[in-house]
């Protein structure tokens, strides 16, 4: 079913925090728990009382949140490369999830133009080799497959994605997501949708916030640059990007689990992001960024330097407000603020996992609806 936006699309939708009375207690499998999403989304899990299974590499930078936050001490933690089939099938077998939320996968778009095979085969044959091992999961009722708002064919036409646009990819990193929604939708009508499984595919992407340390990726890069007193090199300050704070999407694929849970008919893809007046250029960013945290140079490129990268990206989220009751609930100057106002109190000794626990309950209550 293809979602084309109704004439409620622009009105407000009551805001819907996902519910502890919901994931208390359940049984989830969190592939990506190493990662800087997944160690968030951990977070917030054991938060509200779910028993997580952890499924991931071990973690790929250092510092990194996961063992900043003692993750492996709020899961059941496994370090295993989704490429292994065989393994990945077992820890499945093993943890018997009734909700699965598969958030691991090779994220950067410069290393995929380094690395096309590995993006290639952790994306593409890693999401099929998960989906393979739920064909015989008598426990599993939801699933949601964590993609990229970089899976469209952009012909940079200015206009927001909608889910039913085509699929595309220029650079290896989109083209392994892409092609790895095909797989999603393969497995959902082939295989799990029979078996009462309701399979959905996340589009998010631009995420910031506090605890990422990855290469090649912007706020980190600042950060890096700046407490070591060097100017941040930036490639592209005229790329358009639906920025959005980590808790944004996490949230969403929350609330699509909870409704899959409900009402398996409503599985499918779905955008998260920002509200469209939102999505701002590289150069504001990093601007806003700037002023929060009081110094740091940076070099402006011209876009010329590096592989390429699309210079305009949007998405329409009517489908998401409408069917899920998710919107938006900081704007850019909120995302940035919190974001470095986390790296600054960390780098004065406050504990990630609190940092992290204070923006979730700010978070919660900035449409007026705690939960806890």
């Amino acid at each position: 079913m293809v979602f084309r936006p109704g004439p409620l699309e622009n009105m407000a939708v009551t805001q819907i925090n996902p519910s502890p009375d919901f994931w208390r207690g359940k049984r989830i499998l969190l592939t990506g728990h190493t990662g800087f999403k997944g160690s968030w989304l951990a977070l917030w899990l054991h938060r509200m009382g779910a028993d997580v299974v952890g499924v991931s590499v071990p973690p790929q930078a250092s510092p990194n949140l996961f063992e900043l936050s003692g993750i492996d001490q709020l899961c059941q933690s496994h370090f295993c490369d989704i490429r292994d089939s065989d393994a990945l099938a077992t820890l499945v077998r093993q943890s018997a999830p009734e909700i699965v939320l598969h958030l691991a996968a090779q994220s950067l778009v410069r290393t995929s133009y380094r690395e096309p095979l590995r993006t290639f085969a952790t994306n593409i044959q890693g999401t099929a080799n998960l989906l393979d091992a739920l064909r015989d999961s008598e426990s599993v009722k939801v699933a949601i497959v964590v993609t990229t708002d970089k899976v469209y064919q952009n012909l940079e036409q200015q206009r927001p994605f909608t889910e039913g646009d085509p699929l595309g990819g220029h650079d290896p990193y989109s083209a392994s997501k892409a092609a790895s929604e095909i797989v999603i939708a393969s497995y959902r009508d082939a295989y799990l949708a029979e078996r009462g499984v309701a399979l959905a595919s996340a589009r998010a992407g631009n995420v910031i916030g506090g605890g990422d340390w990855s290469d090649d990726r912007l706020i980190p890069d600042a950060i890096r640059a700046w407490n070591k007193g060097t100017p941040l090199e930036v490639r592209r300050p005229q790329g358009v990007r639906p920025w959005q704070h980590v808790l944004e999407p996490l949230s969403g694929y929350l609330r699509l689990a909870e409704a899959l849970w409900h009402k398996p008919e409503l599985a499918g893809a779905y955008n998260f992001g920002p509200e469209m007046s939102q999505a701002a250029p590289v150069r504001e960013v990093i601007e806003l960024a700037r002023s929060v945290y009081g110094r740091g140079n940076v070099n402006w490129g011209d876009g010329s330097d590096g592989p390429h990268e699309a210079g305009w990206l949007s998405l329409e989220i009517a489908k998401s407000r409408q069917l899920l009751g998710v919107s938006p609930r900081w704007n850019l100057a909120q995302t940035v603020s919190r974001t470095m106002d986390w790296y600054r109190l960390q780098a004065e000794g406050q504990e990630a996992a609190a940092l992290c626990e204070a923006d979730i309950a700010a978070y919660q209550v900035a449409m007026g609806a705690a939960t806890t």
